[in-house]
């Protein structure tokens, strides 16, 4: 492997030389990193979806088999996602998202070797293997935020390749990049994934690396349109004859989503202070045992809804006349991100959130007696909300949505929602839950460096001594 990127190198450094336009050659050198890194994120977020969707399927064709099966995969699957974590990458847990934000913090002179903690090839590979483990346990997680970290992880390692002769390219442009790739092919949303760098990731202004950022999500997006064919994350839902008076139950729907979600957010922060304070292993292992075993439960004896990433909801009550949820499903869905959230494995929230929010929509429209298609945006409208409150970047949750579902007669519906929720929410707590996870990730590494120094100090000091008594 390594032969083939030095002569890789090689072939294109001699090619490059050959070009006498000076302007051409700096900016197709700027450009290259940027295509091969959209290149390869489309493709592994093709293979990603591909696996993760075999991992669900593995989970209900057991279920169907012999439901009480779900006790033996759930707290199988939930401690082997948390131990291949601890054991070989523990900055794989979670989303993906609150560590890409912490990259982009330390893409700085001083700080940057901390990012090959949160970004790189073992991330990659061990990011697939414990969600796979956590989604065939019947957790409720999403492959979209993982998506976004192992793409700007890719991002980071072709920056890396680069030979010493290549222009430089700015390390946190690669991956702001990289993420907004990430999100776009995850999600087939380019749109969305342009938004997300801008309102959730960057804090440098735009113009400094807008064409690659463009040029990144159209390349990752067709890329996994090739493989895995043009498609919608949700497809086309019906809304037309949609009058005005739906804005009240819109805004009602938001409140509700906003608070919910808010209140999520609080409880999983909670939920993993408290288990990063268990010390021992086995008290971990008993933690996840029992979450596993309340989530297997209550899918056993009440509703099965509860496992999985959830856009089984989304896709039922958008697309079948079975539109109405049970008043109960919005908390079995916000019991198991809840819990598999915070398991310590790998695993996101976005596809988690959206199906919370098409469940909180689905059950007030029957409540208020709405028609089908006033359902539908009230669904919608819910999956806006409920994103915006956990992850508070409202433009980024409704063209997400917009693009998932081609809407774009909504635009107003969902934007009011994202608005109508992150005001909410922020009342609730100042910042979302992806930036205390971030601070939290800062905070880890800033303390492991420290250590680390004063380690090596007491080394010398010893070694000093040492020679003094020689």
């Amino acid at each position: 492997m390594l032969k083939i990127i030095v002569y890789l190198r090689e072939r294109i450094k001699q090619s490059f030389d050959n070009l006498h336009n000076e302007r051409l050659k700096n900016n197709l050198l700027q450009a290259i990193p940027f295509w091969v890194g959209s290149l390869i994120t489309g493709v592994f977020a093709v293979l990603y979806a591909k696996a993760f969707v075999w991992g669900e399927t593995l989970m209900n064709l057991i279920f169907d088999w012999h439901d009480w099966m779900i006790f033996i995969i759930a707290p199988v699957g939930f401690v082997l996602s948390w131990w291949l974590v601890k054991e070989f990458a523990p900055y794989a847990k979670g989303s993906g998202i609150p560590q890409v934000m912490a990259a982009v913090e330390l893409a700085n002179p001083k700080e940057h070797t901390k990012i090959r903690n949160l970004l790189s090839l073992k991330i990659i590979v061990f990011k697939v293997l414990s969600s796979l483990a956590l989604i065939i346990g019947g957790g409720a997680v999403g492959r979209e935020g993982p998506t976004i970290q192992i793409a700007g992880s890719v991002f980071r390692k072709v920056n890396e390749y680069l030979p010493d002769w290549w222009p430089k390219i700015s390390k946190k442009n690669m991956i702001l990049t990289g993420a907004a790739a990430g999100l776009s092919a995850a999600f087939n949303t380019p749109l969305g994934g342009i938004v997300f760098a801008v309102e959730e990731l960057s804090k440098t202004h735009i113009n400094y690396f807008k064409t690659a950022l463009f040029t990144a999500v159209i390349i990752a997006g067709l890329t996994s349109q090739t493989l895995a064919g043009s498609y919608l994350y949700l497809g086309y839902p019906k809304t037309a004859d949609v009058t005005l008076s739906i804005m009240f139950p819109v805004i009602l729907v938001s409140i509700i989503a906003g608070i919910f979600a808010s209140q999520l957010s609080v409880i999983m922060l909670k939920i993993s202070a408290w288990n990063k304070s268990l010390k021992k292993d086995r008290e971990k292992i008993l933690f996840l045992v029992g979450s596993a075993l309340l989530i297997a439960s209550l899918a056993y004896f009440v509703n099965r809804e509860i496992l999985g990433s959830g856009k089984s909801i989304m896709v039922r009550t958008l697309f079948t006349d079975d539109k109405h949820e049970e008043w109960y499903i919005p908390f079995f869905r916000m019991i198991g991100p809840a819990l598999s959230f915070t398991s310590g494995g790998a695993g996101g929230i976005f596809a988690p959130a959206l199906s919370v929010g098409a469940s909180i929509g689905s059950v007030i429209s029957g409540w208020i007696h709405l028609s089908p298609n006033e359902t539908n945006v009230l669904i919608l409208t819910g999956m806006v909300a409920f994103l915006t409150g956990v992850t508070r970047a409202p433009f980024t949750s409704a063209i997400i949505v917009l693009e998932m579902t081609d809407r774009h007669s909504l635009i107003f519906h969902l934007m009011l929602a994202g608005m109508v929720s992150s005001l909410i929410s922020s009342m609730v707590s100042k910042r979302s839950l992806y930036d205390y996870l971030k601070i939290s990730y800062l905070e880890e590494l800033r303390t492991e460096e420290e250590n680390a120094d004063e380690k090596k100090k007491e080394k010398e000091n010893e070694d000093d001594e040492n020679e003094k008594n020689f």
